[in-house]
């Protein structure tokens, strides 16, 4: 169980936070709330009201939303110090997709009037929100224009997009990633769960990812091996 000033330090060296001053940091995170909340709970609603701001300290969440045809379509997948739910609160609308977890989770809220006003005041702030911004639309494009890409390529783009959101360095040395249902994976990637199945028992194959089930994760030992096979 970690303590409150082991979650203070996560958002403090979160890459919204990290290198503003201390004082505007204390100020900003004094009247954080932050919560656990179970495996596949509902954290945001789309068209909800921006209240707050949120930063995973523990766990993973999916941020989703659905197509015209009404199905499921995952945009992203965070984990402990990134933050979601910032674009409500700056420009005054209700939100634009749903936020549920994938594991057992704990959330830090910050009132959006506090971040309003660290971003209107700090400059760093506002450059650095600018940045995470700016990294979400690449991702974003980059798998927009691997849509006509074969299976391999997508799904191989999904766990490197994974792996540079929130891959740890292993043991021996690889990248690990926690080890996702194959319907999220399905879901990014814009392919059916079969064919993800089918992908990763190929990748698995050649050694360009390697199972973990003890730890629920997913090592891939070379990530440059893993981006050749892309086209």
């Amino acid at each position: 169980m970690q303590d409150r000033s082991d979650y203070r330090q996560i958002i403090s060296a979160s890459p919204f936070f990290a290198g503003l001053p201390k004082e505007a940091i204390e100020q900003a995170i004094a009247k954080v709330v932050t919560r656990e909340h179970p495996v596949h709970q509902v954290i945001l609603l789309e068209n909800d009201w921006g209240s707050s701001v949120y930063f995973v300290l523990k766990g993973w969440v999916k941020i989703r939303t659905y197509n015209l045809d009404g199905r499921e379509v995952t945009l992203n997948i965070l984990g402990q110090g990134e933050m979601f739910g910032e674009m409500a609160p700056l420009d005054q609308v209700p939100r634009s997709t749903d936020v549920i977890t994938l594991t057992p989770t704990t959330i830090a809220s910050l009132p959006a009037a506090d971040f309003v006003h660290l971003v209107e005041t700090e400059p760093k702030a506002g450059i650095h929100l600018a940045r995470l911004m700016a990294k979400r639309l690449r991702q974003v494009n980059r798998r927009l224009r691997l849509r006509e890409s074969d299976s391999t390529s997508r799904v191989a783009d999904v766990l490197i997009f994974l792996a540079e959101g929130q891959g740890t360095k292993g043991a021996s040395g690889g990248i690990e990633i926690p080890n996702l249902p194959h319907r999220e994976l399905s879901s990014l990637s814009g392919l059916a769960r079969e064919t993800v199945t089918r992908v990763l028992g190929k990748l698995e194959k050649k050694n360009l990812i390697k199972r973990d089930p003890e730890r629920d994760v997913l090592c891939i030992p070379n990530l440059k091996s893993l981006e050749t096979i892309m086209v």
